[in-house]
């Protein structure tokens, strides 16, 4: 399963460069969420909830970035988001950097939808921890709605 391409179009700040004006490897991350948060947006979705027992939302479980040319202050980069695997708890990325473009980097995230677990939850006297559950039917709705 493939989403249709998700355009997300950023301008690099100076202060997410080093001293060279180079984009620092570590805000390709920053960027690919950003991506993903715009993608969220676009099909209604929040990537982020509040429940009756705490909040649900999507956390790392995989995350890489191959640089193949490096981006530098004032570049505008265009990331492509194609969402390439819906799990059952967990949706899967793939994130092109384009600079004119050209491939300048790769990214792939694996995003976990996790909440709140424990206390709260049927009254458990466990404090509340970290867990996976099942992604929402609207989440895999929306995803799918857009797929190729």
């Amino acid at each position: 399963m493939r989403t249709a391409t998700f355009v997300y179009r950023r301008r690099v700040e100076f202060a997410e460069t080093d001293m060279a004006g180079i984009l620092h490897f570590a805000n390709y991350f920053r960027f690919m969420e950003e991506c993903e948060h715009a993608f969220f947006r676009s099909l209604g979705l929040r990537i982020h909830h509040e429940t009756k027992d705490g909040f649900r939302g999507f956390a790392r479980g995989e995350c890489a970035c191959r640089y193949e040319a490096p981006l530098r202050y004032e570049d505008e980069v265009e990331l492509h988001l194609r969402c390439v695997e819906v799990r059952d708890k967990a949706l899967r990325y793939e994130i092109d950097f384009l600079l004119d473009k050209a491939i300048v980097a790769r990214g792939s995230v694996t995003a976990v939808y996790v909440g709140n677990a424990g206390a709260g939850d049927g009254g458990s006297a466990e404090p509340r921890r970290i867990r996976a559950y099942p992604l929402p039917e609207a989440v895999k709705a929306a995803i799918e709605g857009n797929a190729t």
